[in-house]
């Protein structure tokens, strides 16, 4: 029996150029120069607000924090006088002290109440949807002026806080009125709006998986060791994410010292924030330059607070990858 072998012809040698192919652009069709101009139009009012409300303005702020300006006639180039000037103001130094009290007080106490809360409304109670909204509600009024006129009834000298002492035979403080208690008025309305980071930790507490309360529980940890060791460390970028965002709210804090202390920051600079101190300088004494230049002192303060808050996360801040 034979075998027939069978072979394939040998296929054709085609000389391949040594010069690389060049690819040709693919042609541009009118459909998407369509595109790119409906984008751009959608785009437009974006870029207007970022150049006419933010960057413009911010901008103008730099130049004229190096010029002496009033609002009404020319401005002169001083260059860093205004902030050299910053040296010898010892109202500003005050109105320094003030914030920092106010900041590195209320917002610790403010999260450590929104997370309490927020551990108890994470059991489970009936009706979760209306207390979560209940206790939202003081973070969204508690800006307005009419939250800190209502502020100023109830610490004043015939107040809601007084008449309850004298029912009980205590004689009360005209708490806005005392420049050792303002501001502590000030500091305990800060920790009632404690609804936004409540929340915000709510959500942070249900991403908890309960098998590891389950398996510490097994293994005889208490409460207090189970939240040491299992809540706090699971909730930390939550804790970072509040801090920081509450640290910058509470740096730019102006209308409940303005309403409160009637604008004057009173009594005795007890509540002159810096925010308001700028806003006497700018729009009071229409010293305009000296005002923008404190607008970018507290740009490089809040930016330093958050830049080492940023650079010490790495050693607290644990995440789950």
């Amino acid at each position: 029996m034979s075998t027939l072998q069978t072979s394939r012809p040998p296929s054709p040698t085609v000389s391949e150029d040594p010069r690389p192919r060049k690819r040709r652009p693919a042609p541009r069709t009118g459909l998407k120069n369509k595109d790119n101009l409906a984008a751009l139009g959608f785009l437009a009012p974006w870029f207007l607000g970022l150049f006419l409300i933010t960057a413009g303005p911010l901008a103008a702020s730099l130049y004229f924090s190096f010029t002496d300006y009033n609002l009404i006639g020319e401005h002169e180039w001083v260059g860093l006088e205004n902030y050299t000037r910053m040296l010898e103001d010892t109202r500003l130094h005050s109105a320094l002290w003030v914030t920092f009290v106010y900041v590195f007080v209320s917002v610790p106490l403010q999260l450590a109440a929104a997370l309490a809360l927020a551990m108890l409304l994470d059991r489970g109670l009936r009706g979760l949807a209306l207390y979560r909204s209940v206790y939202y509600l003081p973070s969204l009024l508690g800006a307005s002026v009419a939250v800190a006129i209502l502020w100023r009834q109830i610490f004043g000298e015939d107040g809601l806080i007084n008449q309850v002492l004298a029912f009980v035979g205590i004689q009360g403080e005209g708490w806005v009125s005392h420049p050792d208690y303002a501001l502590g008025t000030l500091i305990v309305l800060n920790v009632w709006t404690f609804g936004a980071p409540m929340v915000i930790f709510l959500a942070g507490l249900r991403q908890i998986p309960a098998m590891y309360y389950e398996a510490a529980a097994v293994d005889g940890a208490g409460p207090l060791h189970r939240f040491r060791h299992i809540t706090v460390p699971m909730l930390t970028p939550i804790i970072f994410f509040n801090l920081v965002l509450q640290l910058i709210q509470a740096f730019q804090t102006f209308t409940q010292a303005f309403i409160v202390s009637g604008g004057t920051g009173g009594p005795s600079d007890s509540t002159l924030f810096y925010t308001l101190y700028l806003y006497q300088r700018g729009f009071g004494a229409f010293d305009m330059g000296y005002a923008s230049a404190m607008a970018w002192l507290l740009l490089l303060i809040i930016g330093g607070f958050t830049a080492v808050n940023f650079l010490a996360s790495k050693y607290w801040v644990h995440y789950e990858n």
